[in-house]
């Protein structure tokens, strides 16, 4: 009995180590990154092999990527650190243990700031009602292939195909909705090519996506009201029944960036003063404001209703007072610009008016000199021979003259008179035999 007892003992022992075995090497292993497998160019990663049994040592395998790294050669415990990592780190990894077991599963290890970042714009607007959608654009100069969203604190990764748009450059939108809690946060793009797609752009500025509408609205007003002379301190009070730990201004869609902390006011309300400074034509717009919690950044309330704030009385004078030394300084650049323009234009108007006013001066005084010059040289007498023209006449002594012209040429210079006197009168004679013409 006893030889074969110890024998079925030992038989159900090899047994047992070989079954063993045969599980722990086909044990499927799993490959992870610490702190992200999203390395930016420099930085180190660390890889974790992990298996059911710790402190074993395992084999790290390169299989995709292709620039080649240098062998990585021996075994390691658990983990193995990269870096500072370049573009060759770029691929996928598995790892095996060192004696037995099957390849974990491929592990994409993504290196960044290999190409200029990329900017990311969100539509309609940041500010997003609960149930709604959103549109992130993720667009670049570079004509990347393809865009990949990511959400911060979040391991998962959206990507679209790179689309070429008019204006030559590259752009992917992303749709975000209908707007929960899990949606809301910071996100930020990068860019790829397609025979590189483990490389990537630099990462985008982040846009913060914040849901509204899961708390009553709060109440803005105006301290002294909504219309302020230019100079005069603007404050906008935000109030709300509510126990908001923040409150946010916006205007005109624009976060102000200054969240502020509120106070006690009168009727128990909570309320946060935003103190605007002296009024400028800047200032003038539509504000807002919200509410939300510390423990929930990116969960505002509703809006408030609108608030038109208008700062006049800052385009009452173009021509700044020397007695008020604070006129130049809140006068605008633009402002001063066109008053010159104004000055310059009416300097041009004076002159060119004045300048017609002289010619028109001259011209009415050349024209009553040659007048007088006529008058006097000429009898203020009736011009008309026997109801003929005086035009006429004048033509006939055109040629009178000129007749007496040609003969005066060819008389000798002896048979010529001595002195004008002497001359006959051609005038008188062509008179004369004028009246012994008439019937």
């Amino acid at each position: 009995m006893c030889p074969s007892l110890l024998s079925l003992l030992g038989l159900g022992f090899c047994v047992s180590l070989r079954i063993w075995a045969a599980a722990g090497k086909y044990e499927k292993l799993s490959l992870s990154a610490w702190p992200s497998p999203v390395v930016p160019l420099g930085q180190n990663v660390t890889l974790w092999c992990h298996s059911r049994s710790p402190l074993k040592r395992f084999r790290l395998f390169k299989t995709d990527g292709k620039r080649r790294l240098p062998k990585l050669q021996g075994h390691y415990f658990n983990n193995f650190t990269l870096g500072p990592v370049t573009r060759e780190h770029a691929g996928s990894y598995t790892c095996s243990e060192a004696d037995w077991s099957a390849l974990s599963d491929p592990l994409q290890i993504v290196v960044t700031g290999v190409f200029t970042k990329p900017a990311i714009s969100a539509h309609p607007g940041p500010l997003v009602q609960v149930g709604e959608n959103v549109t992130l654009r993720c667009h670049s100069l570079v004509w990347f292939d393809n865009f990949t969203l990511h959400q911060e604190n979040s391991t998962g990764l959206s990507q679209r195909r790179g689309q070429m748009l008019t204006g030559g450059y590259a752009a992917a939108d992303f749709i975000i909705g209908p707007m929960t809690l899990a949606s809301v946060g910071t996100y930020r793009c990068y860019g790829s090519l397609r025979h590189s797609p483990y490389e990537w752009s630099a990462p985008s500025d982040p846009v913060d996506i914040i849901i509204t509408g899961l708390s009553k609205k709060p109440s803005l007003s105006a301290q002294g009201g909504p219309m302020v002379r230019s100079g005069e301190n603007v404050t906008l009070v935000c109030s709300s029944e509510s126990d908001f730990d923040q409150f946010h201004l916006l205007r005109d869609g624009e976060n102000l960036g200054r969240p502020l902390s509120g106070g006690w006011g009168p009727r128990r309300a909570l309320q946060a003063e935003f103190p605007l400074g002296p009024g400028t034509p800047a200032h003038s717009g539509v504000y807002r404001c919200y509410g939300s919690f510390t423990r929930s950044p990116y969960s505002w309330s509703d809006s408030s209703d609108p608030l038109f704030l208008s700062v006049t009385g800052s385009t009452t004078s173009t021509c700044p007072s020397t007695m008020d030394p604070h006129t130049s300084e809140e006068a605008p650049l633009p402002q001063e610009h066109s008053s010159m323009w104004y000055i310059v234009l009416g300097l041009s108007i004076a002159f060119t008016s004045t300048s017609i006013i002289l010619a028109a001066l001259v011209c009415h005084w050349c024209s009553t000199q040659n007048h007088v010059a006529i008058m006097e040289g000429e009898p203020m007498e009736d011009r008309t021979v026997n109801g003929e023209d005086s035009a006429a006449e004048d033509v006939i002594y055109a040629h009178l003259d000129l007749g007496t012209l040609s003969e005066r040429q060819s008389t000798p210079a002896s048979l010529r008179p001595m002195h004008p006197s002497t001359e006959p009168n051609i005038y008188e004679e062509f008179n004369i035999n004028q009246d012994h013409a008439e019937p």
